[in-house]
């Protein structure tokens, strides 16, 4: 079975998502575990967890998937952000425990201040004392970027020098299209999703590959704009999205779709394209 979903609001409560997810068609998804835009959060209580783990068992829906916050920045120079971020990973990684999902996606922040390999370092040992902190079992998902000034992982193989300082057992990558193609791999049609896709075996292994983030792109090839676009209505397009889809290595995972919620298409509407595209 094809497993397609997108990222759904965990208004109201934690335990309310999975209903959510299924009134919108999910066969997967992906939430925040808290309130993304600050720095605050309250504690999840027993009976939240146990709430959440026995509605997704009983769906049938899953896995389930947690995005970390906005604010963090692993590689930030700014020691207050810092530190702030390497507490709020080992949090999310606690939480997604406790709440029995396996993934946790990050993005990997920007190195403005520290340069590319100060950066980088930082990340490493941020992630790494996060893991120390946290404990569990929950992987650590590393996300492609846009390619955007003085971020991280706007490239596969930067992504893999990430990876080989962190446990294998911990890390895996979570892959984005619109940022893959807003950094300059292209997926438009199926000779070049065959290149990218083995540009990304090459460099990182389609053995570490775990979740999909299905999103077209509102800018063209390799202009770095982090943009996000109705599932074949973007630069990516239809036959750039079927010929991804029939990849064997990306229809077996999760593909969670980040599209926008407009006049043309909600969320729904973005779901069933991946199905058709995917002749699923």
């Amino acid at each position: 079975m094809l497993r397609v979903g997108c990222h759904v609001s965990i208004a109201g409560s934690l335990a309310d998502v999975v209903g959510r997810a299924g009134e919108r068609g999910c066969t997967t998804f992906q939430i925040f575990s808290r309130n993304p835009r600050g720095w605050m959060f309250k504690p999840l209580t027993d009976g939240e967890a146990a709430a959440f783990r026995s509605r997704l068992a009983a769906s049938g829906i899953g896995p389930a998937v947690v995005h970390m916050p906005y604010l963090p920045n692993l590689a930030s120079p700014k020691e207050e952000v810092y530190q702030k971020s390497v507490q709020t990973l080992a949090a999310e990684l606690g939480r997604c425990d406790r709440l029995g999902v396996p993934f946790l996606v990050m993005h990997l922040g920007s190195h403005l201040g520290t340069g590319i390999e100060g950066g980088r370092r930082r990340l490493i040992d941020g992630v790494l004392h996060a893991f120390d902190k946290a404990g569990g079992d929950a992987a650590l998902l590393l996300e492609n970027t846009a390619g955007t000034k003085n971020s991280l992982g706007g490239t596969f193989e930067e992504i893999r020098l990430i990876l080989d300082a962190l446990p294998e057992e911990r890390t895996a990558v979570c892959f984005d299209t619109c940022h893959a193609f807003a950094a300059g791999y292209d997926l438009r049609e199926e000779t070049v999703v065959g290149a990218t896709i083995d540009a990304f075996d090459d460099a990182i292994g389609l053995g570490r590959l775990r979740v999909i983030h299905c999103n077209d792109c509102k800018g063209a090839l390799g202009s770095h704009l982090d943009r996000h676009e109705h599932i074949g209505l973007g630069a990516i397009g239809e036959e750039g999205f079927r010929a991804f889809f029939a990849v064997p290595a990306v229809r077996r995972l999760p593909l969670i779709c980040e599209t926008p919620v407009d006049d043309r298409r909600d969320d729904v509407g973005n779901i069933a394209m991946v199905r058709e595209f995917a002749g699923a």
